[in-house]
């Protein structure tokens, strides 16, 4: 069982651990709720412009007044499905004469619900990344009844592929939780494995859609040959809403469609009027400018914690455990107090309080890691806030906070929960 570095086991079906404070997603519910307090105190103080959006996500429904009478769940597919369909072929790089396009109402779902039609009980299912799968194609597995196993590396998938039977379906993350991105060579040799030992390859591309091609100049999406996969439209470039754009072989979407309308995980149609406009602003320059802020975020925050910054070409993140340590370290304490995830969680209340800053943590439920990520900066937003120095002084600041609460029990509960 894979451990933090404190030694605690993670929590099935996730990164970390589990504590004594966050003990299960219904708890990151009930301080998801705190949060929203938070939100609407500082709105009624200050306004919602002094609430500051720098999670890397936008998930926001842009609509132009004009499209208004569209936004109806029999009017809006009738009128804008076709050319929903060619936005999002192009986005993907798919082939009108064999790729077909499905709208769902979350990337996970996108992931569950492709997942429950191509594997099925005591089947195989191998997961494949650079760092580790999200936990939504773990628990995806898990509810078709397959059989997971999860590799890092090509190395590691060839091993498990040629040691598994009755494998019916690859789950490859071209860009994975940790922001480490498979090569392009990586990349085809797995798919051609996969394909000749007659699995399917579902490729969960939340941010690597767009990263992949307009950061490391790979391939589209629908262009790696997979059989199907999907990205999110509030990562990256796209404006929002949070929904998951699929697309694939026609004849897998269209067994795909089918049971997302019999499970209820289809998008809302009167959503496509916004997912329209999100496709057709896309500019592959976006992602390199928000790549460019958020490493003007990084520099800052290196001067104040150092190597606590873990960089990738693309993002850094502040691990769990060193936000941990760093608490223990200014408070003084020699014994952990909590969980590394705890300690995060402390931390982006924390930001939210007294900063206005959504980070995040807040994004899922559970998060799909215990770190800080530094990811996709806003320009537009970074400079509202303040700047990278002020970014970081926050985060330094907040660190001193978190040591002030996270050795009393009563006052770090009331953080989290109130």
């Amino acid at each position: 069982m894979a451990k933090d570095r404190f030694g605690n086991p993670h929590a099935p079906g996730l990164p970390y651990a589990h504590g004594e404070y966050i003990r299960s997603s219904k708890d990151d519910h009930v301080k998801l709720r705190h949060a929203w307090r938070f939100i609407e105190q500082r709105a009624k103080e200050k306004g919602l412009g002094d609430v500051y959006n720098l999670s890397g996500l936008e998930r926001r429904f842009d609509a132009s007044p004009d499209d208004a009478e569209l936004l109806d769940d029999e009017l809006a597919p009738a009128l804008m499905v076709d050319r929903l369909d060619a936005l999002a072929l192009d986005h993907l790089g798919g082939d009108p004469a064999k790729h077909g396009i499905m709208v769902l109402n979350r990337q996970t779902a996108a992931v569950l619900t492709a997942t429950l039609v191509l594997a099925r009980p005591g089947e195989t299912v191998i997961g494949v990344s650079a760092t580790g799968s999200h936990p939504c194609i773990v628990r995806a597995a898990k509810r078709a009844g397959a059989n997971f196993i999860d590799t890092v590396g090509l190395a590691d998938f060839e091993k498990a592929l040629a040691e598994s039977a009755k494998v019916a379906l690859v789950s490859m993350t071209r860009l994975a939780v940790s922001y480490e991105i498979l090569s392009l060579k990586e990349i085809e040799r797995i798919v051609d494995l996969a394909h000749g030992v007659g699995a399917k390859v579902l490729i969960d591309d939340a941010g690597g859609a767009r990263v992949g091609p307009a950061v490391f100049d790979q391939p589209k999406m629908l262009e790696l040959g997979v059989d199907v996969g999907s990205t999110g439209l509030d990562k990256y470039g796209t404006i929002g809403p949070r929904i998951g754009l699929l697309g694939g072989r026609r004849e897998i979407v269209e067994e795909i469609r089918a049971l997302a309308f019999e499970l209820g995980t289809e998008a809302r149609p009167m959503l496509y009027p916004a997912i329209v406009r999100s496709l057709e602003q896309y500019q592959p320059a976006r992602v390199r400018e928000l790549v460019a802020t958020t490493k003007e975020v990084i520099v800052a925050l290196k001067k104040r914690l150092g190597n606590r910054i873990t960089e990738t070409p693309v993002i850094a993140r502040l691990d769990g455990e060193d936000i941990l340590e760093i608490a223990m370290e200014r408070a003084g304490l020699s014994e952990r107090p909590v969980v590394p995830v705890e300690a995060s969680a402390g931390l982006a209340m924390l930001l939210l309080r007294d900063y206005g800053m959504l980070t995040v943590h807040f994004a899922g439920l559970p998060p799909g890691t215990s770190s800080m990520l530094i990811k996709f900066v806003s320009p537009e937003t970074l400079a509202r806030f303040g700047g990278a120095e002020r970014f970081a002084d926050a985060v330094d600041r907040s660190l001193d906070r978190l040591a002030d609460v996270i050795g009393d029990p009563l006052a770090f509960r009331n953080l989290l929960f109130g």
